[in-house]
């Protein structure tokens, strides 16, 4: 029976007395200061909570009226501290006859996914190495202090410039991927210690800030590549991605700029300018417009260290100039490591799947060598870093083999490819878009025909 008129006291705390609900009374509370979300059963109304979620308003929201079982037990290491939190977001839970899954879910896959995640746990795969992140970050450190003995040493000529420059960017990227990990919460067991290293690798190793980072990567984790929920396919109109959007915009004749020739201005504006434009911009206004302070300050303590430390051998216009060449190489890798695994993938409008399913159809695997794992942070295992964020990275290797049969055994595909044919098939999907949506060849016609049947 519906309970909807008590829900503020709820909230508070006032009123001890819950009602039972449907899946349909549910599913009608998904709008901006409306929100309910279930969690094991029990239904919250998380609709003024949002504003104070510490990892983001929007990533609840993507979860209103739905089952949120999954995407909570994958974000939260600390369940015991986090459901104590929500208690006073309790408002009720399902009916006995309501299926604790909504929406048409396998409840056999989603049972088995909870046992994987329980034996993964009792195996040890969520445990940290400390010494596994205590020398990522020392070899951090070191290719730092390289790059500036060089400096000091051979002076400032072109080639040891370059040499820098390479050093530098290796440097960033690294510190990219150990900020992913604290971010994550995957190496402390406080979250508080995660949080606090986090600002300090993001913000003086890396010059960026944890809450913008924080707000836009875990809403990509919580709906890998589904429109207007994963800021990570949000192309702001210059790019058209997947295979819906190109039709979309066909149909509707939506012409920011000349997509059929994306294939070509991609590798110019995409992988070169991410970071040092379209990031810089986000970071720098987000920070200001939400009074992140404290990312501010260590964000400065970034450029003032570089500055302090090159411009004694460097006049400001080389100085200015080595970084922009250290961010120009450093964008490249990082564009090309993280869409090898999702840009190729299914990207699509919500479907409401299963935590293994959606995960399975927007990320894939690329084959596991000590390169491949150094080289992309252990983002080579995509799958399973989508399916347990906070599992360290150096155990992806150990939940593999489990994901893979339990993938085989519900007949979800489980693709992994080896790099070069990962970097190959983003360069064949820019190539390959031309003639998606945009040009009317026979394929054309029938993506439009199922566009049509879709909104209908």
């Amino acid at each position: 029976m519906g309970g909807g008129g008590q829900q503020t006291d709820r909230i508070t705390g006032t009123n001890a007395r819950f009602s039972t609900y449907t899946w349909e009374e549910v599913q009608k509370h998904t709008k901006s200061g409306d929100q309910w979300i279930v969690v094991e059963r029990k239904v919250y109304n998380v609709s003024q909570w949002v504003k104070r979620h510490p990892g983001g308003l929007r990533i609840i929201g993507h979860y209103a009226g739905e089952d949120a079982t999954e995407a909570f037990t994958a974000f939260h290491p600390d369940l015991p501290l986090v459901r104590k939190y929500m208690k006073p977001l309790l408002i009720g839970e399902l009916e006995a006859s309501e299926p604790s899954q909504d929406r048409q879910k396998n409840a056999a896959l989603v049972e088995d996914f909870r046992a994987l995640r329980e034996r993964l746990e009792a195996e040890g795969c969520f445990k940290t190495q400390p010494l596994f992140f205590l020398l990522h970050l020392g070899h951090i450190l070191l290719l730092e202090v390289i790059a500036l003995m060089l400096v000091w040493y051979f002076g400032t000529g072109w080639i040891n410039t370059a040499i820098v420059a390479v050093l530098m960017a290796t440097a960033q990227s690294q510190a990219g991927w150990l900020q992913h990990d604290f971010g994550h919460l995957s190496v402390c067991k406080s979250s508080r210690w995660n949080h606090l290293v986090h600002k300090f690798v993001i913000g003086h190793l890396k010059g960026a800030s944890a809450g913008w980072w924080n707000h836009r990567h875990f809403q990509h984790h919580a709906k890998p590549n589904v429109f207007k929920k994963d800021p990570d396919v949000n192309m702001l109109n210059m790019f058209v991605v997947g295979k819906v959007q190109p039709v979309e915009y066909g149909v509707k004749k939506v012409k920011h700029l000349p997509y059929n020739h994306q294939h070509k201005y991609f590798f110019f504006v995409g992988p070169p300018l991410l970071i040092p434009v379209f990031f810089q911009f986000q970071i720098f206004h987000n920070m200001v417009s939400h009074g992140l302070w404290v990312d501010l300050v260590w964000c400065i303590s970034y450029y003032v260290r570089y500055f302090l430390c090159y411009t004694q051998f460097y006049v400001f216009s080389s100085f200015l100039l080595t970084e922009l060449v250290q961010v120009f190489m450093e964008s490249h890798w990082f564009v090309w490591v993280t869409q090898m695994s999702h840009i190729p993938m299914n990207i699509d409008y919500e479907k409401h799947q299963d935590w293994l399913s959606m995960q399975l159809v927007a990320t894939c695997n690329i084959e596991q060598s000590a390169f491949n794992d150094w080289f992309s942070g252990h983002l080579n295992f995509q799958i399973e870093h989508h399916l347990f964020p906070t599992m360290p990275r150096h155990n992806y290797w150990r939940a593999a083999p489990h994901v893979r049969a339990l993938c085989d055994k519900y007949g979800v595909k489980y693709q992994e490819k080896t790099l070069y044919g990962a970097f190959a098939d983003i360069i064949r999907y820019n190539t390959h878009l031309k003639s998606h949506g945009f040009t009317f060849k026979k394929s054309f016609c029938s993506e439009l025909f199922l566009y049509n049947m879709k909104q209908h």
